[in-house]
């Protein structure tokens, strides 16, 4: 007689061998579940982003997990994008440049759904994990002037609480910030890390219509 998870046992072979099986189906299930404890934690401290050429994730594809500055080598054109953990931005020019784009975790099976405006892609961008406060001034004038108001939240509609349709410089103290040029979250973005901005061009800004803004809070 022997215990076995405080269960007697007799020690005949053919006892011996049922607790084996045992053993061994208790050891893969808990194989299985460290795996996908795992698998989600790596989800939510390396992020991943997958690229791909045609729609609905199909054609040659690249993944990548940090900041990448020029794109160009690894595809010619990108219609389809799964972001498998993290928050990021990507551009329609090499070094962040042109058209700025917002995904979140999810699958984009066509690049009218991240809002682009062609199936440009040509650099990426990882936005950091902020565990903190939200805080961002928005001006009437550039470099400071003018008007101010403070948020901590989302808008919607600048217009209605700001009374201002364009914003020529703004401040932001805590958080990263998207900026969209129409109400509701709509049309061209502009991503706003922590620093100031003294004119509208230093967010990438083509004129200082500025109709809406969010903060950045989702990120496995």
């Amino acid at each position: 007689m022997r215990y076995v998870r405080g269960i007697a046992v007799n020690q005949e072979p053919q006892n011996q061998g049922e607790i084996g099986k045992e053993d061994a189906e208790y050891m893969s299930c808990f194989r299985r579940a460290s795996e996908g404890i795992l698998k989600l934690f790596l989800h939510c401290i390396l992020p991943v982003i997958i690229f791909y050429e045609d729609r609905n994730f199909q054609g040659r594809y690249y993944e990548c997990s940090s900041d990448c500055a020029d794109l160009q080598s690894y595809f010619s054109r990108c219609n389809s994008i799964r972001v498998e953990s993290g928050c990021w931005m990507v551009y329609e020019r090499p070094n962040y440049m042109g058209y700025q784009y917002f995904l979140k975790r999810g699958e984009y099976p066509d690049y009218q759904r991240w809002m682009g405006f062609n199936d440009c892609v040509r650099s990426c961008r990882v936005i950091p994990q902020h565990r903190g406060s939200y805080r961002m001034r928005v001006y009437e004038r550039e470099n400071f002037g003018g008007q101010m108001m403070e948020f901590m939240d989302d808008c919607e509609s600048v217009q209605d609480r700001f009374r201002y349709q364009d914003i020529h410089s703004c401040n932001v103290m805590d958080g990263y910030w998207i900026m969209y040029e129409q109400p509701h979250y709509r049309g061209r973005q502009y991503f706003l890390r922590p620093g100031e901005y003294r004119r509208y061009t230093d967010w990438g800004g083509m004129n200082p219509r500025i109709g809406s803004f969010k903060h950045i809070t989702d990120f496995c």
